[in-house]
């Protein structure tokens, strides 16, 4: 039952407001109780008249002070609740089928979905109405049971990381009972045809109400090789405001653990659906990328792995007749040089020196003869997952290699000779390109109408000629043929690598054949045969809101199925590792429209936020209490019972309870300054850093408390812009790419600090990947931070300084990053070694500054029970570099608070025989 904006769970006890004007008439005919005074001179009062009398009557304001109490108590135990959940507009007992779409996309908004679950369960136990829910992406019969058991299982609904297709939307459908329900559908935006005929099969059932959120999704293609540079693109589901996104670049560092590698800002024009951006990332890192992700979205379309195709390919280049005098286009390695260049490193030489280097590629041009040595040494290189690129030429085409029998490195055998056409001795026209086939690596390439061969080497008919020919000319002769090799495979281009046989290599046509064999052919969509039938495992495997967590316990699937069938429970988007390759399964499938879903005239849709459900029997019963509180109080003071003393007291005890509330009970006070040694860390702005920070310097915090004598306060956050800074004798601060320089103000605080004892231990948290220069933008913000400080000339610390022996002997300074430089203050250069002691004299002074990209605060970071929060390493050796984190962390506040003082000579002694000196 709802009045307006109220509902009430049990509106029968509404009936008792009835009552009210009968209490009414009973408390006014009923006197309040007389005064009575004990005087014993009574006897002389007997026909006086007395000036105070009591009213024979109770005053109208306390009869009404006391039907209000009634009235809120009646009201209360009804049950108000303020925006009541409705889902019809006529109040059905029919049962209530809540069907959610529960894809990837849904993901964005299903903090909201189940608390929106919540109300409308809620509503139903209220009504007694039995409820069911069903996901399109898990399709199965309905069970309506009770909202509350609905209520209990909310936390482990959740969606799915793909779509439902039309087989999954057709079960669903399939799978509803023939009797009259509600449905309540959750949709998540986007365009399907299934959804039309399931619709109009809701609609033979009973009332359909759509759901959906108002946020246009954005998603993210998978990533592309350009001129060298990583290339994405995004698209938005719906035009708008011109709008960008922070792309984030995730991977590992050395140690193994996941880190941000770069980032990078698409932006939306005013009116425009596609947005793209470039980054350009050392070998190093785009080896160690996994995966790309808008910033904020929080669904798996907004996330796009990286496979091989990202992975920068060593090729090798081996000239037949290296060393020749001639003009630089005759080369046979010049137009393999222009083609490979911008997308693979080349490495030129022998085999010899090649082959220890283990390249991706090896590219032999016109190398006719190899020796037994260098022929066992490719097989088993190419066995073991290498591409084998050979061309054709005059000492191929004049050798006896795979004429007889088929070369072990050659794909078919060679007729003698070779074969000319169109040229001045022959009669024929040259030949031109035949379009590739289907299970070419190059189909889909456009073929120039003036790509045209001269002469080539042909290939001995063969029973497997028809199936290793993977590009032919206009008569059908091989021109490209491949075979393959274990996990590897050899492949042979039937022309030159220059253009003394054919125009191919003057051609864009040429690049991009050498990019499918030689830069993405480890990635390429269209498999051989034996991949293809090949089981592919799961390694990690996408969530719904776009995390990776492992597959390795999943079923692995073939390759045709891992291309080609839509995802579901059975193929799960992620990464797989086949043969010789890793491919990359993502939640979005490019080519799918994000068109939004247009429902039919007459569909009831409404938003996902709505005004919440407030209960209000609570504070009902409250003001009840308070209002009899008040009926209490006047009663005795129009009976003259309430006297001075006993009215400042309740007066008092109501002022205690009417200010009381939850807030205020568990507010805290500003931060105090520490009255013992405190460690502090600078507030970025960036929340979830700062946790970190504060639960690193906890973590520090109780290794110093066990281990040696300095026991210090729970450490603080500082705010540059206000605290005072002098009462902390370490300040840690982490860079991030985007926090705020301080203004100049704080910079005069940060350099009186330094020059009078302070340390600041600065951490871009990047394992100083670029040396802290503006390759690395955690490097890039270091500069600009520190440019105003008055920071002495720094060094690499030297092998003799404190900071490896203040309390714990060290050689390396490792946080959740291992073996990078830490920086400190530069030694005197008069500083020398005194006879007799292992290290200089260096008694005067505390470096600064300390300066690394180690990332400690994620290796020292505690929970309140002393659990390591974050993981480092792996294993026993993860755990080991923890431990050596921590000492450094140790030896850092034992040098901060006792300054040089191991560098005295009483030490000498005791650090010899620590050393083992």
């Amino acid at each position: 039952m709802t009045l307006g904006p109220i509902g009430f769970a049990a509106p029968w006890l509404l009936w008792a407001l009835a009552a009210l004007p009968i209490l009414w008439l009973i408390l006014r005919a009923v006197p309040p109780a007389p005064i009575r005074r004990r005087f014993p001179g009574v006897a002389l009062l007997l026909g006086l008249t007395d000036d105070d009398t009591v009213s024979d009557r109770t005053p109208w304001w306390l009869l009404l002070l006391r039907m209000l109490a009634v009235a809120a108590v009646i009201i209360g135990l009804a049950g108000p609740v303020l925006n009541p959940e409705t889902r019809s507009d006529t109040d059905s007992d029919a049962p209530l089928l809540i069907l959610t779409d529960a894809s990837w996309a849904s993901a964005r908004d299903w903090p909201a979905t189940l608390k929106l679950l919540d109300r409308v369960l809620a509503e139903a136990g209220r009504d007694g109405r039995p409820t069911a829910i069903a996901r399109l992406t898990d399709p199965g019969a309905p069970v309506f049971q009770a909202a509350e058991t609905w209520r209990s299982r909310l936390s482990g609904i959740a969606p799915q990381p793909w779509e439902p297709t039309d087989a999954m939307t057709e079960a669903a459908r399939a799978a509803l009972p023939d009797s009259d329900f509600e449905t309540l559908w959750i949709s998540d935006g986007l365009a399907r045809d299934s959804r039309a005929a399931l619709l109009d099969t809701l609609k033979s059932r009973g009332p359909v109400t759509v759901v959906e959120g108002g946020r246009p999704l954005v998603v993210l293609g998978p990533p592309e090789i350009e001129a060298g540079q990583i290339t994405l693109h995004a698209t938005r589901q719906r035009p708008g405001t011109e709008t960008r996104l922070p792309v984030i670049a995730h991977g590992s560092d050395p140690a193994g653990n996941p880190a941000e590698l770069a980032r990078l800002t698409l932006v939306f024009p005013e009116g425009g659906l596609e947005a793209s951006g470039t980054l350009n990332l050392p070998n190093e890192l785009r080896a160690r990328l996994t995966r790309f992700e808008i910033s904020g979205q929080g669904h798996a379309g907004a996330v796009t792995l990286a496979d091989d195709r990202l992975s920068r390919r060593e090729v090798a280049l081996i000239e037949g007749r290296s060393g020749r005098e001639g003009l630089e286009l005759l080369s046979p390695l010049h137009y393999l040089r222009k083609a490979l260049a911008p997308n693979a490193t080349l490495l030129e030489g022998t085999l010899a020196t090649s082959l220890p280097a283990n390249p991706g590629v090896i590219v032999l041009a016109d190398v006719a003869t190899l020796s037994p040595g260098e022929t066992a040494d490719l097989l088993g290189w190419a066995e073991a997952g290498g591409t084998l690129l050979r061309f054709a030429g005059p000492q191929l085409a004049a050798s006896d290699v795979s004429r007889d029998g088929e070369d072990p490195l050659l794909p078919v055998r060679l007729r003698s000779g070779g074969r000319s056409v169109g040229g001045a001795m022959s009669w024929g026209e040259p030949k031109t390109l035949a379009p590739f086939p289907e299970d070419s690596p190059f189909y889909g390439l456009d073929i120039p109408e003036d790509v045209t061969v001269n002469s080539q080497v042909m290939a001995q008919p063969d029973p497997t000629l028809a199936d290793r020919v993977i590009a032919a000319l206009s008569d059908g002769t091989p021109l490209v043929t491949r075979k393959r090799i274990g996990a590897g495979q050899v492949i042979l281009f039937h022309v030159t690598a220059n253009a003394e046989w054919s125009s191919l290599p003057l051609s864009g046509l040429f690049v991009q054949m050498l990019e499918r064999l030689s830069i993405t052919a480890a990635a390429d969509t269209t498999l051989p045969a034996d991949l293809a039938a090949a089981t592919w495992q799961p390694d990690r495997v996408l969530t719904a809101s776009g995390t990776l967590e492992p597959g390795d316990t999943l079923p692995g699937v073939s390759g045709t199925a891992l291309l080609s069938d839509p995802l579901g429970p059975e193929l799960r988007p992620g990464l797989y590792d086949g043969p010789d390759r890793r491919l990359a399964r993502n939640a979005h499938d490019p080519e799918r429209d994000l068109a939004p879903m247009v429902w039919p005239a007459g569909t009831r849709i409404e938003g996902m936020v709505r005004a919440s459900e407030t209960p209000l029997g609570g504070w009902l019963l409250a003001l009840a209490m308070l209002l009899l509180l008040g009926d209490i109080l006047a009663s005795l003071a129009l009976s003259g019972r309430l006297g001075p003393v006993r009215r400042a007291a309740l007066l008092g005890t109501v002022a205690i309870l009417t200010s009381y509330s939850p807030d205020t009970a568990w507010a805290q006070s500003p931060p105090e300054i520490a009255e013992e040694l405190a460690l502090a860390h600078v507030i970025t702005g960036d929340r979830a850093l700062d946790e970190i920070a504060h639960a690193a310097l906890r973590g520090l915090g109780q290794t110093l408390f066990f281990r040696t004598s300095v026991e210090p306060d729970p450490p603080v956050a500082v705010d540059l812009e206000r605290d005072e800074l002098a009462f902390y004798p370490l300040l840690y601060w982490p860079i991030t790419p985007d926090q705020p320089l301080p203004s100049s103000e704080a910079y005069a605080r940060l350099n009186t600090y330094l020059r009078t004892g302070g340390m600041i231990l600065f951490d871009t948290r990047d394992a100083d990947i670029a040396g802290f220069g503006t390759g690395s933008p955690n490097g890039a913000m270091l500069r600009k931070l520190a440019a105003p400080l008055d920071i002495p000339p720094l060094e690499p610390v030297p092998e003799d300084h404190v900071l490896t022996r203040s309390f714990y002997l060290l050689q390396d300074f490792p946080g959740r990053h291992m073996g990078r430089t830490v920086w400190v203050e530069a030694a005197p250069p008069d500083a020398e070694q005194v006879e007799g002691m292992p290290f200089r004299n260096l008694n005067d002074g505390v470096t600064p500054v300390v300066i690394g990209g180690n990332d400690w605060a994620s290796a020292w970071a505690v929970t309140e029970n002393g659990s390591p929060l974050l993981p480092v390493g792996r294993g026993f050796a993860g755990e080991r570099q923890r431990e050596l984190a921590l000492r450094f962390g140790v030896n850092l506040v034992m040098h901060v608070l006792t300054g040089n003082y191991k560098s005295d000579q009483v030490h000498v002694p005791a650090l010899l025989d620590r050393l083992g000196q």
